[in-house]
């Protein structure tokens, strides 16, 4: 009989409902709370996640507490407390620019549905971009060049992909269980990677607050099996 080939499991987790999400209006690099609602969907991510009993032996998340306060939720209730969680600005939502904090119906009204299109889902459009750069002190120890006046889903995935290929997949590759909890974009990037879509059909994904995606890989961390979990 051949050697049995190992498995590694890849959970990626968008946060629950934010304040943001319940008012309709775009975020990015905004540090907004959980709304209760967000709370309980991440209580029961964590639920779903108990279930499958996988031992993870980090937690990786953006440095914006909506991620945070979810990861710590689901690490409470999968009682992995004891995990080190990695925060990184690379795992931030994409920054959506001149856009962040204006109602998306109202957006509509303003540039018209096709165009907020490409904005949301596209991969290379950009937001209108702020005037300038804003400073915050999670920032602070970190150089100047990060912070921007907006991203494309392509530019985040430039900030993601060096934090994935340093810190996720060394530890995937000694057959280490890695759980991400970050945002709807960066994980669409994420994803648009893992799956191999192309540019045009990464408008079609859309990643749901709260819903554990368990990625398991071969050795070579190529795609062997896709699950979301309560759907």
């Amino acid at each position: 009989m051949g050697r049995k080939k190992s498995m590694v499991k890849l959970v990626l987790l968008r946060h629950g409902e934010s304040v943001a999400n319940q008012q309709n209006t775009y975020t990015g690099w905004s540090d907004v709370p959980l709304t209760a609602k967000g709370r309980a969907q991440a209580e029961q991510a964590g639920a779903q996640l108990a279930a499958q009993h996988i031992p993870f032996t980090a937690v990786h998340t953006s440095i914006l507490q909506r991620a945070i306060v979810t990861a710590d939720i689901v690490m409470d209730a999968i009682d992995q407390l004891y995990l080190p969680i990695h925060k990184s600005w690379r795992l931030n939502e994409r920054h959506y620019g001149a856009l962040r904090g204006m109602n998306k119906d109202h957006s509509r009204e303003l540039f018209g549905q096709a165009q907020v299109a490409k904005w949301r889902r596209g991969y290379s459009d950009l937001p209108p971009l702020l005037a300038h750069t804003e400073t915050d002190r999670k920032y602070a120890g970190l150089p100047a060049s990060i912070l921007t006046r907006g991203e494309s889903l392509a530019l985040a995935w430039q900030r993601v992909q060096p934090y994935y290929e340093d810190m996720v997949v060394p530890r995937l590759r000694r057959n280490e269980n890695q759980l991400i909890v970050a945002h709807g974009s960066t994980l669409r990037a994420l994803i648009k990677y893992l799956d191999q879509i192309s540019d045009a059909d990464i408008d079609k994904v859309e990643v749901g607050n709260g819903v554990p995606i368990i990625y398991t890989l071969d050795e070579r961390l190529h795609v062997v099996h896709k699950e979301l979990l309560g759907q």
